[in-house]
């Protein structure tokens, strides 16, 4: 099986299309801070969460029980397909309905691989993979560029080092995080 969560108006053939609104007919209305979710434990072996995750769980504790959430109903190596807005832009920022910024970071807490590399550098990362008792790992990661960086860096203006250096200190460099993340 296979979820899109958050579907809105862009259902996907082939997956269950979940949504907390009516509006669109889903395959399923659900609230997805509402646990459990209504599958099986290792029943699904493909996530889409475009755009949804900077929505749910403005509660660390609602937050938690999304993942583990998604971790339970997702098969051993089953992955989570997840964009979302970067914290840095506009577009983060401009939706009142955005209550948690997602990034790499925050996502790779939830890998035991990175709690035992934490735990043996002496660095003070949470380990909430081992609190939770979830293991994810990030299979892919990019960035996707604002347009205005995209063109500069595709007409030579940029290279690649300055908008890499440019994205972690400047507003609306970097417009979309993407994100595949496997269940261990």
């Amino acid at each position: 099986m296979k979820l899109n969560l958050g579907c809105g108006q862009s259902k996907l053939d082939g997956f269950v299309n979940i949504d907390k609104y009516a509006t669109y007919s889903p395959d399923l209305v659900w609230d997805l801070e509402q646990t459990p979710y209504p599958f099986e434990a290792g029943s699904v072996t493909e996530i889409v969460a475009n755009h949804v995750l900077e929505h749910l769980g403005q509660s660390t504790e609602v937050f938690f029980a999304i993942i583990k959430e998604l971790h339970r109903v997702l098969a051993s190596g089953g992955i989570i397909n997840i964009t979302v807005p970067h914290y840095r832009s506009d577009g983060y920022w401009g939706d009142p309905t955005h209550v948690r910024a997602i990034t790499p970071h925050v996502m790779g807490l939830f890998s035991k691989k990175n709690c035992r590399m934490y735990a043996e550098g002496g660095y003070a990362n949470t380990p909430l993979a081992d609190y939770l008792d979830v293991d994810f790992e990030i299979a892919s990661l990019s960035m996707v560029l604002m347009p205005s960086w995209h063109q500069r860096l595709e007409r030579g203006e940029v290279t690649r080092a300055e908008v890499d250096a440019a994205s972690i200190s400047q507003w609306n460099v970097v417009d979309e995080i993407v994100m595949c993340i496997r269940r261990v």
